[in-house]
């Protein structure tokens, strides 16, 4: 055909023109997100038109088969870039109004089928037996068939993938070793970038034949993933008391990225090998930051078990038995019992004690480090027990059905809870550990029998809490002086005698 195919249709290529012109204007206001690509289809339109220019003229200069040729190479364009502006109009400014949001897949595919149908249309219209051209396509279709099938078995698992939504962009998966965000499901490969931003390209063939893990429940909106701690523990502790100060280490602590509405559970899963091995399982709201949360929960549960005197247990395989002569031992509990005893001499609580008393009170300070966030005691608990900070710093929170208010900031060398040990009341607060913070704690059994060798030490100390108790009201609103019946260093001082049995003996 001389004149081309072109020629016949040249009021359909106008059309299409302008219908594809009208449908490029349209995407690039309803669609900012694909403007690139509907710039680029419009500039390939434009070049089409422009071959439809050089086709006449080519025609008017007396060669009307090169210039046949031109047209029909511009039609099919036209063509092509016509279905693929339907398509992208169709697929992602349509169907979304319906409620479908069909795979990116699934948009290719359709618009491969139909590209190939305006290519089979074009050569029916141009004369090409269609017939002999299948079954010569057929031979060749099966010899890449058998020499690609590696290929096409990516490009099918991906064409899989995504109409079953098994992995979707987006997804945190773990492959084997590798553990990451997926960023991209194409026809040969899946990418999923890494935390150390590496991008592992994993063909779709292997993915259809291997199992693989997606983080999450498919039906939670929210991305949860339960985390696994391990400790080994001295099985000289109870479980029941590891598993409740494991758990409470995490419970009490403001810990980032931490699921705050599903609560942790510590589980025991081994008792032999001379340690007990135990399990903190905690949600994990972003898998993103997993190594760093982990290694804050295993921060707060190793201060925990210091703080209640559990040991970590040494594998026994691993036990080193090193032989220290007497003045060496000697001289390392010397220099601990200096630096509790030089604590000891900044609390005006112990001023009355003597030098001997204060060294002997030294020996039952307990060490009791606690991580940055953690809750040190709350508002209300009943603790007979008061803290020395030795380092860091501490928050006084005080807490009602409807504030929370800083009160002060304690540093090294204050106390507090010594209202509790000394008379059992209530906490009056709540301490949180605003840096990491390294305590002492001693309890009423440490104190008790200085208190019971010298009873008339109650009256003193009793002095000195009401005067600290003075000091302290006014900075408490609620405070009402008229209502302390009967006097406050008589009243305090009967708590204490009540409270250690001092009468009775």
């Amino acid at each position: 055909m001389p004149a081309g195919l072109s020629g016949m249709f040249r009021t359909e290529v106008a059309v299409a023109v302008a219908v594809a012109l009208a449908l490029g204007l349209l995407l690039l206001a309803l669609r900012p997100a694909d403007r690139a690509n509907t710039r680029r289809a419009l500039v390939a339109l434009g070049l089409c038109v422009l071959a439809e220019a050089v086709a006449k003229a080519i025609d008017a200069l007396g060669a009307p088969r090169a210039g046949g040729l031109v047209a029909d190479a511009a039609a099919i364009g036209i063509g092509v870039l016509l279905i693929r502006l339907v398509a992208i109009l169709t697929f992602r400014s349509v169907l979304p109004v319906f409620g479908l949001r069909p795979a990116r897949i699934v948009e290719d595919l359709v618009s491969t089928a139909l590209f190939a149908a305006w290519g089979l249309l074009w050569l029916r219209l141009a004369g090409v037996d269609l017939a002999s051209l299948v079954a010569t396509s057929a031979v060749i279709t099966a010899v890449l068939a058998f020499s690609m099938q590696e290929t096409l078995g990516n490009v099918l698992g991906g064409v899989v993938l995504q109409l079953d939504r098994s992995i979707r962009q987006g997804d945190w998966v773990r492959i084997d070793d590798v553990s990451g965000r997926v960023t991209e499901v194409r026809w040969r490969y899946t990418a999923v970038e890494t935390r150390n931003h590496e991008t592992v390209v994993i063909p779709n063939g292997w993915l259809m034949k291997n199992r693989f893990m997606v983080i999450g429940a498919r039906g939670d909106a929210r991305l949860r993933w339960r985390r696994w701690v391990w400790f080994s523990v001295d099985p000289a502790a109870a479980p029941t008391r590891v598993i409740a100060t494991l758990e409470n280490a995490v419970l009490n602590a403001e810990i980032p990225h931490v699921a705050s509405d599903l609560p942790p559970s510590a589980v025991l899963m081994d008792g032999s090998g001379g340690s007990s091995r135990y399990a903190l399982r905690y949600w994990l709201a972003d898998p993103q930051a997993d190594d760093p949360t982990d290694s804050l929960v295993r921060a707060h549960a190793l201060a925990a078990l210091a703080r209640h005197g559990m040991r970590i247990a040494v594998p026994v395989e691993e036990r080193l038995i090193v032989t220290e002569d007497a003045a060496r031992k000697a001289a390392q509990h010397a220099g601990e019992v200096a630096r509790r005893r030089a604590a000891l001499a900044g609390v005006y609580l112990f001023a009355p004690l003597a030098e001997t008393e204060r060294a002997a009170l030294a020996e039952r300070l307990i060490d009791a480090p606690f991580v940055q966030g953690a809750t040190i005691t709350r508002q209300g608990a009943v603790a007979h027990w008061l803290y020395i900070v030795v380092a860091g710093q501490a928050e006084v929170w005080a807490e009602s059905r409807s504030a929370r208010t800083l009160v002060s900031t304690l540093g090294a060398g204050s106390v507090f809870g010594e209202m509790g040990m000394m008379t059992g009341e209530p906490r009056r607060a709540t301490v949180a550990a605003k840096t990491d913070v390294e305590c002492y704690r001693l309890d009423k059994a440490g104190f008790e029998e200085i208190l019971r060798a010298r009873p008339d030490i109650a009256g003193e100390i009793s002095r000195l809490l009401a005067e600290r108790e003075a000091e302290l009201e006014k900075f408490r609103e609620a405070a009402r002086m008229e209502q302390r019946e009967p006097p406050r260093r008589e009243a305090i001082l009967k708590r204490i005698r009540a409270f250690f049995g001092l009468d009775a003996a």
